[in-house]
């Protein structure tokens, strides 16, 4: 399977709400999704790595397909606000490694 830019899904996720989904849920409405689709993961995640036990439920669920499906969202959001995600997470890393190239090596707390 050939890897998939994030332009590339930000066109895939477009083509499929015009397809499948008719249009795309208001602004809100996909925030309110993205928060619903983040405890998905929190609550996975909880139960595999806290002390929480599984429900009978929640044993057919994958952290790594909630987690898909918090991107699936976050890409619909930006599709909407025509934010390029490549660009983002590009600017995004450039600001942090400005920001933090030394923060963490001076952190006593990540010593070990």
């Amino acid at each position: 399977m050939e890897p998939l830019s994030l332009k590339d899904y930000q066109a895939q996720v477009d083509n499929w709400v015009q397809t499948y989904g008719v249009r795309y849920f208001s602004e809100m409405t996909n925030l309110a999704i993205l928060m619903e689709e983040v405890g998905e993961v929190a609550r996975l995640m909880a139960r595999t790595y806290g002390e929480q036990s599984f429900k009978t439920q929640d044993r057919d669920q994958t952290i790594a397909d909630e987690m898909a499906d918090v991107m699936f969202v976050l890409t619909c959001l930006a599709n909407q606000m025509g934010i390029d995600l490549s660009e983002a997470l590009r600017d995004n890393l450039d600001k942090k490694t400005r920001r933090d190239h030394q923060r963490h090596w001076n952190n006593p707390k990540l010593k070990s």
